[in-house]
């Protein structure tokens, strides 16, 4: 006695009342994958396009990786005829350069003051590219947000010299404000030579070049969110803050935990040219960070190994960040930089 066909073996191959046939069972319904060669022949005008870039990437960022093993020599670039034949004949002194990298009170100095601005850039820089997308996002005249955007996004073009100068002309001892304040009788402040208020004068200035500029993937972010809840959630009765808080602040909540992650990976690259035209000004206690420190003590001197060294370990502690970073967003049930495993 032959057991009774399933729904699906009975109903497999007959047609459809819209005349079609449905697939045999077992067969797979999906289109077939196709191959890796027939890809490239049909996106090759895209890689064609993205050529150059690639190469670009390639050639500044990922072959100067292969020179971080100077920072386990004692490498010196005048042993051989050519870079290559100096890095053959360099003596291989292993974690060498470590040891004298931590037990330099420069360095530690240099790390602190770099993890002192990169928290406190964090809570007064990074969200204030949020605030001003939400402030234009709500504007309902084009033209004044058109305006007002050219006008923030202008300074980012700056180079930190013309930055700094404007700040100098502004805030200086010989500045607009210090004139005036002689003027009114009263007495100057001094801010662009004063090492304790030195954290606030960098941020300050990383403001003005950057919040404008920061904003543009918080607005591309506030156009994809659906209009259609702005406006049901008006015709329950929300308000101007409950829409922000309920709708606009959970769209904009994957961008800004990835934003927050590079921005953590990167988090002790505070900036070169910026600490370097002012260390003079307020010293090195307090401008000095590890970009600064690496040119300082090593390019400058010609002691290449050790600024690798330096390099290396920056860049393991940003790994690190990241990888936590990606972590806790996994916990709070974003994605993150990449999907969990």
């Amino acid at each position: 006695m032959t057991a009774p066909k399933t729904t699906v073996e009975a109903g497999a191959g007959r047609p459809r009342p819209d005349g079609s046939t449905p697939p045999a069972a077992g067969r797979p319904t999906g289109r077939r994958r196709p191959s890796l060669g027939s890809r490239l022949r049909r996106d090759w005008q895209l890689l064609l396009m993205v050529a150059p870039g690639f190469l670009i990437l390639l050639v500044f960022s990922y072959v100067p990786i292969l020179g971080n093993v100077i920072a386990f020599q004692d490498y010196n670039p005048y042993v051989g005829a050519n870079p290559l034949e100096a890095f053959l004949k360099s003596n291989w002194i292993g974690f060498g350069q470590f040891q004298l990298l931590f037990e330099d009170p420069a360095f530690w100095d240099a790390f602190r003051n770099t993890l002192a601005i990169t928290a406190f850039q964090l809570v007064f820089f990074f969200p204030l590219p949020i605030l001003l997308a939400i402030v234009l996002h709500g504007l309902l005249s084009s033209r004044l947000r058109g305006f007002i955007q050219t006008v923030v996004y202008l300074p980012h073009f700056f180079s930190w010299v013309l930055v700094v100068t404007f700040f100098v002309a502004m805030l200086g001892g010989a500045g607009l404000l210090s004139q005036t304040m002689r003027e009114a009788g009263l007495e100057p402040w001094n801010i662009m030579t004063n090492p304790d208020t030195f954290i606030i004068l960098v941020t300050a200035e990383a403001v003005w070049k950057d919040v404008g500029w920061g904003t543009i993937v918080f607005l591309a972010a506030l156009s994809t969110i659906d209009q259609n809840l702005y406006e049901a959630a008006a015709a329950d009765g929300a308000g101007r803050w409950r829409r922000l808080w309920h709708i606009t602040l959970p769209g904009l909540r994957p961008v800004i935990i990835l934003l927050l992650i590079l921005r953590l990976g990167d988090a002790l690259s505070v900036g070169f040219e910026q600490f370097l035209l002012q260390r003079d000004a307020v010293g090195r206690q307090a401008s000095e960070v590890l970009d600064t420190f690496v040119y300082n003590f090593s390019i400058a001197t010609g002691n290449y190994g050790y600024g690798a060294a330096a390099g290396l370990f920056k860049a393991a502690v940003g790994l690190v960040l990241i990888l936590v970073a990606n972590k806790i967003a996994h916990k709070l049930g974003e994605r993150g930089i990449y999907s969990r495993s």
